[in-house]
């Protein structure tokens, strides 16, 4: 993952002051100057805040001369890349009191870098509007265009403030990826399936509806756009998901395990376990075959959290099996806690075995 600095460095803030100032017929841009030398120290949002400021105070506070500038300074071909992301939030403050010619400048600048993140404040500020113009970007000759349709709508794109309105209601924004869903680029179908990965985590009725919607009139990308958008209903053991995906919860199986190898485990090792799953039913059978790892907490309660083994099409008597090593190295998202563990087998979403193991933790 690149660094604040390789993403927004001094040396790139220093261009983005060159470039404004010659698209302005300015001699310098003393706040982009002055902020090149002061980043240190500052997170990549927090960069991006800071340039995006100095921005605002170097350009016009006027909108049709600050448009004037942008769009000067969008005929260089060196603005490009990571220095314009501070140039889209600074038009989103700028650009909200004009509105529609606010997120026109926003289409004509994602090509250089996604306005995803500064689309947002405009769909927050009046979302029927902003929608009405992000529903005709659906059918613009650019990908990236149509992809900030749909990633700038995202109800908890990561990086980005949420959409309280969408995360609580996502229905408007539907017929954006109803537009998308069977678009020609991989870019903006796999934006569409993120979206209603965001929509299932909140409403997954409305999720697999969607996903049902599209798989009625396919092309032959549908069905992994709809994977990959329940994606997270199908770890999740969700039944409608899982049967619209073809992977019936009642598929009849025979289970062996998970038998575990490790039944002692320190922070840092592996939790080794055995599993097999047989198809004993009389057809061919899809199945998705997961594990979940039950982490005790502090308090003695367990919380789960479920990881991929395989998704497959199994004959009638065949068999699935492996090995599964499972790494507790220490990371910034969990903390483990000493004491009695569980690990389960999940096929097609229903729970099927299960082990005991002791971690031992620092």
């Amino acid at each position: 993952m690149p660094t604040a600095d390789e993403l927004l460095s001094a040396e790139t803030v220093t261009t983005l002051a060159r470039l404004l100032a010659r698209a302005s017929g300015r001699r310098s841009s003393p706040a982009l100057l002055a902020r090149a030398d002061a980043l240190g120290g500052l997170t990549y949002s927090g960069r991006v805040t800071a340039v995006r400021d100095a921005v605002l105070a170097d350009l016009p506070a006027d909108w049709t001369a600050f448009e004037a500038v942008v769009r000067t300074a969008l005929a260089d071909p060196g603005f490009a890349g990571w220095m314009t992301f501070p140039v889209n939030e600074a038009v989103a403050v700028r650009g909200l009191d004009v509105f529609e010619p606010g997120l026109a400048l926003l289409h004509d600048l994602t090509p250089r870098l996604t306005a995803e993140s500064a689309v947002r404040p405009f769909l927050r500020a009046d979302p029927a509007r902003a929608l009405a113009v992000v529903r005709e970007w659906t059918a613009d000759a650019d990908p990236h265009v149509r992809r900030l349709a749909s990633e700038g709508t995202r109800p908890r794109l990561p990086w980005a403030p949420q959409l309280p309105a969408f995360v609580a209601d996502p229905r408007p924004a539907l017929p954006v990826l109803d537009a998308l869903y069977r678009d020609e680029s991989e870019y903006v179908r796999r934006s569409v399936s993120n979206h209603l990965n965001d929509i299932s985590r909140d409403h997954p009725a409305l999720a697999a509806e969607a996903a049902a919607r599209w798989l009625a009139a396919p092309t032959g990308t549908t069905d992994r756009v709809v994977r990959h958008g329940l994606r997270t209903l199908v770890k999740a053991g969700r039944p409608e998901a899982l049967t619209l995906l073809g992977h019936s919860p009642d598929v009849p199986v025979s289970v062996r395990g998970p038998v575990v190898g490790t039944p002692r485990v320190a922070v840092g090792e592996y939790l080794v376990f055995d599993w097999a799953v047989t198809n004993t039913g009389p057809l061919p059978a899809e199945l998705v075959v997961d594990y979940v790892v039950h982490h005790t907490k502090a308090n003695g309660t367990r919380t789960p959290k479920v990881f991929k083994l395989v998704t497959r099409a199994v004959a009638p008597g065949e068999t699935l099996s492996g090995t599964r090593r499972h790494s507790f190295k220490p990371i910034t998202t969990r903390r483990y806690h000493s004491g009695e563990h569980l690990v389960q087998l999940q096929v097609n979403g229903r729970m099927r075995g299960e082990a005991v193991f002791s971690l031992d933790a620092p």
